[in-house]
């Protein structure tokens, strides 16, 4: 047996060697884990740590598979839509995905939006929060919703693509999150 420590992400993997390269899979977060912290480029240019908002703020971390893909644009749109629910709620509210952040910013550009998407090229904090691991090199499409306490609140795996932004704001309202 092997233990596989990310560093940095405040996460340590367990899983036991198949074979050349290859792990068991780790025990899946649920709520009242500590959300492994990351450190990502986002598409406005910026770098988002996790452990910036702690005590201050609850994270939403809506991951998706691939930018400019049907679902995906769908997704960020209703995230980044004037009406948003979002933009009433006092929550940070990113959308990430294993593209560079180079690409997001060029997906974002395209969809007109104003919120950071989060870039993981290199899946580190996707492969901790298990979006990612080797038979699903992109993404799954799940959202992790993140006290201020630095622990998973919630997370959904059945996330709708055309009602995301109206579910996350009902969601974060049901956590107790009040508006700005």
């Amino acid at each position: 047996m092997r233990i596989l420590a990310l560093l940095g992400t405040g996460l340590a993997l367990t899983g036991i060697a198949l074979g050349r390269g290859q792990w068991a899979a780790a025990a899946e977060l649920k709520p009242g884990d500590k959300a492994p912290n990351f450190a990502l480029s986002a598409s406005d240019g910026k770098t988002y740590k996790l452990s910036d908002f702690q005590g201050k703020r609850v994270v939403v971390l809506a991951w998706f598979p691939k930018a400019f893909t049907p679902g995906c644009t769908l997704e960020c749109k209703s995230f980044g839509a004037e009406q948003s629910p979002l933009k009433k709620l006092d929550a940070a509210c990113f959308t990430a995905s294993v593209d560079s952040a180079e690409t997001n910013q060029k997906f974002a550009a395209s969809l007109g939006v104003d919120f950071p998407i989060l870039g993981d090229p290199k899946k580190t904090a996707a492969r901790a929060y298990g979006v990612v691991d080797d038979q699903q090199p992109v993404a799954r499409r799940w959202t992790f919703y993140i006290g201020t306490d630095g622990r998973i609140l919630a997370i959904d795996k059945n996330v709708q693509c055309s009602s995301h932004a109206q579910d996350v704001a009902k969601k974060l309202r049901e956590l107790g999150v009040k508006e700005k």
